[in-house]
Protein backbone atom coordinates (compact mmCIF):
# COMPACT_ATOMS: atom_id res chain seq x y z
CA UNK A 1 0.00 0.00 0.00
CA UNK A 2 2.53 2.62 1.13
CA UNK A 3 6.24 2.06 0.67
CA UNK A 4 7.73 5.27 2.07
CA UNK A 5 6.04 7.37 4.75
CA UNK A 6 7.05 10.90 5.70
CA UNK A 7 6.16 11.98 9.25
CA UNK A 8 6.39 15.67 10.08
CA UNK A 9 7.14 16.85 13.59
CA UNK A 10 7.80 20.07 15.45
CA UNK A 11 8.49 18.31 18.73
CA UNK A 12 5.12 19.09 20.29
CA UNK A 13 3.07 16.46 22.10
CA UNK A 14 0.53 16.56 19.28
CA UNK A 15 3.22 16.04 16.64
CA UNK A 16 4.65 13.16 18.69
CA UNK A 17 1.26 11.45 18.47
CA UNK A 18 1.50 11.82 14.69
CA UNK A 19 5.01 10.36 14.66
CA UNK A 20 3.90 7.45 16.84
CA UNK A 21 1.05 6.73 14.43
CA UNK A 22 3.41 6.93 11.44
CA UNK A 23 5.85 4.57 13.16
CA UNK A 24 3.11 2.01 13.81
CA UNK A 25 1.84 2.29 10.24
CA UNK A 26 5.31 1.97 8.72
CA UNK A 27 6.01 -1.05 10.92
CA UNK A 28 2.72 -2.73 9.99
CA UNK A 29 3.24 -2.11 6.26
CA UNK A 30 6.97 -2.79 6.17
CA UNK A 31 7.42 0.73 4.79
CA UNK A 32 10.40 3.04 5.01
CA UNK A 33 10.00 5.99 7.36
CA UNK A 34 11.47 9.45 7.04
CA UNK A 35 11.06 12.04 9.80
CA UNK A 36 11.13 15.73 8.95
CA UNK A 37 11.16 18.93 10.93
CA UNK A 38 11.11 22.40 9.41
CA UNK A 39 12.51 25.57 10.96
CA UNK A 40 11.26 28.88 9.70
CA UNK A 41 13.33 31.74 8.30
CA UNK A 42 14.60 34.60 10.42
CA UNK A 43 11.64 36.91 11.12
CA UNK A 44 13.11 39.85 9.27
CA UNK A 45 10.96 42.97 9.36
CA UNK A 46 11.57 45.09 6.29
CA UNK A 47 9.99 48.11 7.98
CA UNK A 48 12.83 48.15 10.48
CA UNK A 49 15.44 48.86 7.81
CA UNK A 50 13.47 51.89 6.65
CA UNK A 51 13.59 53.22 10.20
CA UNK A 52 17.34 52.72 10.33
CA UNK A 53 17.29 49.52 12.34
CA UNK A 54 19.39 46.73 11.06
CA UNK A 55 19.80 43.07 11.73
CA UNK A 56 23.34 41.98 12.43
CA UNK A 57 24.71 38.95 10.63
CA UNK A 58 25.55 37.49 14.04
CA UNK A 59 21.87 37.64 14.99
CA UNK A 60 20.86 35.64 11.94
CA UNK A 61 23.70 33.16 12.46
CA UNK A 62 22.71 32.68 16.11
CA UNK A 63 19.05 32.24 15.12
CA UNK A 64 20.03 29.53 12.62
CA UNK A 65 22.29 27.79 15.15
CA UNK A 66 19.53 27.72 17.77
CA UNK A 67 17.09 26.37 15.16
CA UNK A 68 19.59 23.70 14.13
CA UNK A 69 20.07 22.56 17.72
CA UNK A 70 16.32 22.52 18.33
CA UNK A 71 15.76 20.51 15.13
CA UNK A 72 18.40 17.98 16.20
CA UNK A 73 16.60 17.50 19.52
CA UNK A 74 13.22 17.13 17.83
CA UNK A 75 14.55 14.60 15.33
CA UNK A 76 16.48 12.66 17.97
CA UNK A 77 13.27 12.23 19.98
CA UNK A 78 11.28 11.23 16.89
CA UNK A 79 13.97 8.74 15.87
CA UNK A 80 13.86 7.32 19.42
CA UNK A 81 10.12 6.64 18.99
CA UNK A 82 10.90 4.73 15.79
CA UNK A 83 13.75 2.81 17.44
CA UNK A 84 11.43 1.70 20.25
CA UNK A 85 9.44 -0.08 17.54
CA UNK A 86 12.62 -1.57 16.04
CA UNK A 87 12.23 0.67 13.01
CA UNK A 88 15.03 2.65 11.41
CA UNK A 89 14.05 6.10 10.26
CA UNK A 90 15.77 8.64 8.09
CA UNK A 91 15.81 12.22 9.32
CA UNK A 92 15.61 15.52 7.46
CA UNK A 93 15.89 19.06 8.80
CA UNK A 94 14.63 21.70 6.39
CA UNK A 95 16.00 25.07 7.49
CA UNK A 96 14.67 28.51 6.59
CA UNK A 97 11.40 27.35 5.05
CA UNK A 98 7.70 27.64 5.69
CA UNK A 99 6.53 24.41 7.35
CA UNK A 100 4.06 23.22 4.71
CA UNK A 101 6.35 23.83 1.76
CA UNK A 102 9.26 22.21 3.60
CA UNK A 103 7.17 19.11 4.30
CA UNK A 104 5.75 18.79 0.78
CA UNK A 105 9.12 19.47 -0.88
CA UNK A 106 10.75 16.81 1.30
CA UNK A 107 8.07 14.28 0.37
CA UNK A 108 8.73 14.96 -3.31
CA UNK A 109 12.50 14.86 -2.98
CA UNK A 110 12.54 11.68 -0.86
CA UNK A 111 9.97 9.86 -3.01
CA UNK A 112 7.44 9.45 -0.19
CA UNK A 113 3.99 8.15 -1.04
CA UNK A 114 2.24 9.23 2.20
CA UNK A 115 2.64 12.22 4.49
CA UNK A 116 1.57 12.01 8.14
CA UNK A 117 0.96 15.30 9.94
CA UNK A 118 -0.77 16.21 13.17
CA UNK A 119 -3.36 18.93 13.50
CA UNK A 120 -5.27 20.38 16.40
CA UNK A 121 -8.27 20.97 14.15
CA UNK A 122 -8.60 24.74 14.51
CA UNK A 123 -11.49 26.19 12.58
CA UNK A 124 -12.86 29.54 11.58
CA UNK A 125 -11.18 32.69 12.85
CA UNK A 126 -8.55 30.80 14.89
CA UNK A 127 -7.39 28.98 11.75
CA UNK A 128 -7.37 32.20 9.76
CA UNK A 129 -5.32 34.05 12.38
CA UNK A 130 -3.02 31.21 13.47
CA UNK A 131 -2.79 29.40 10.13
CA UNK A 132 -2.57 25.69 9.65
CA UNK A 133 0.44 23.96 8.20
CA UNK A 134 -1.57 20.73 8.05
CA UNK A 135 -4.26 22.40 5.93
CA UNK A 136 -1.67 23.78 3.55
CA UNK A 137 0.02 20.38 3.27
CA UNK A 138 -3.39 18.89 2.44
CA UNK A 139 -4.02 21.25 -0.45
CA UNK A 140 -0.48 21.27 -1.89
CA UNK A 141 0.66 17.67 -1.48
CA UNK A 142 0.98 15.49 -4.57
CA UNK A 143 0.55 12.37 -2.38
CA UNK A 144 -2.07 11.30 0.19
CA UNK A 145 -1.94 13.01 3.59
CA UNK A 146 -2.97 11.36 6.83
CA UNK A 147 -3.95 13.91 9.49
CA UNK A 148 -3.72 12.80 13.11
CA UNK A 149 -5.74 14.70 15.71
Amino acid sequence: MYAHILAATDGSDLASRGVTHAVRLAKALGARLTLVTVTEPFPFLAAGTEAGWGVAAEDIARFRQVNKQAAEQVLTEARRLAAEADLEAGIVHVADAEPASGIVDTARREGCDLIVVASNGRRGLQRLILGSAASEVLVTSPVPVLVIR
